[in-house]
């Protein structure tokens, strides 16, 4: 039996999703939240296994206390599923220094807080695993999404870096990118007001705003076969490194990992010619 510690658990996301899976598979759950009563139905339907604590994943102490008190329920943590986070649209240039910085805060800062709380448990008992929820806009940058786009990049290659690093203490590190998932990240949309400080962007950043609330309830992804694939993944006696969810995700992905290649071939020389001459 596993304890899996969940953040982002905002009822019809990700999180209850794992959540749900966790339970099913036998396993106990923490479940952290800003609002944790729109979850205290689904705790008492679960007895002692679930474990529902408030948590805003900006506030260092609250992460501290949180990991604390999952680790004197459950005597420890298993499985760490970093997956609170949320998108804000605007231009590179015309997005406010605050909502960079907020940004930048939920999607990445709150990650490596979370990773410094709960790391220090799974390296003394030799055991864990780290699921990153990146995005599609981690290895794609999206326009419209610079920042959230960069928030996910930084992700992404700390992910990496810290897949080495862990792995001599046998804990595991996986980066999940969904695309377009049916979750309730784009309906806050249709209710948040542009706040663009560039007029010269208002009309694609209208347009980036409109294309959003239009997806919302049509997305493709079905958050719960989403996460039975990164379980499965898990479970395998060599798992990936990282995980694409949804077809349009994959398609994307792939063109651009394609096209990276192409470029990278096509300008190999002047790559190789930027060393100092070999000695002779």
């Amino acid at each position: 039996m596993k304890t899996w510690f969940i953040t982002g658990g905002t009822p019809g996301g990700f999180g209850p999703a794992y959540a749900d899976i966790a339970l099913e598979r036998g396993d106990n759950v923490v479940l952290t939240a800003r609002r944790p009563h729109l979850l205290a139905d689904w705790a008492r339907d679960h007895g002692d296994r679930a474990l529902v604590l408030p948590l805003d994943v900006t506030d260092t102490r609250q992460i501290r206390e949180a990991v604390q008190a999952a680790e004197e329920r459950f005597e420890g943590i298993d499985v760490l599923v970093n997956n609170a986070g949320r998108g804000w649209y605007g231009s590179v240039e015309g997005t406010s220094d605050t909502e960079v910085r907020r940004s930048f805060e939920l999607n990445f800062f709150s990650v490596t807080e979370l990773l410094r709380a709960v790391l220090p448990g799974m390296r003394a008992r030799g055991s864990g695993w780290i699921v990153n929820m990146s995005s599609v806009a981690g290895l794609r940058g999206v326009p419209g999404f610079g920042y959230y786009s960069a928030a996910k990049f930084a992700v992404e290659g700390l992910t990496e870096a810290l897949r080495h690093e862990v792995a001599p203490f046998g804990i595991n590190v996986l980066a999940v990118e969904p695309g377009a998932f049916r979750t309730r990240a784009y309906s806050g949309f249709a209710d948040e007001p542009v706040s663009e400080t560039v007029d010269a962007y208002l009309p694609f950043v209208e347009s980036v705003r409109a294309s959003m609330v239009g997806q919302d309830g049509r997305q493709p992804g079905d958050p719960c076969r989403g996460v039975r694939a990164v379980m499965d993944a898990m479970d395998q006696d060599e798992p990936p490194h990282r995980l694409v969810l949804g077809a349009a995700g994959y398609d994307a992905v792939h063109r651009q990992l394609e096209g990276m290649s192409e470029e990278l071939h096509r300008y190999e020389a002047a790559s190789r010619s930027a060393d100092f001459p070999p000695a002779p």
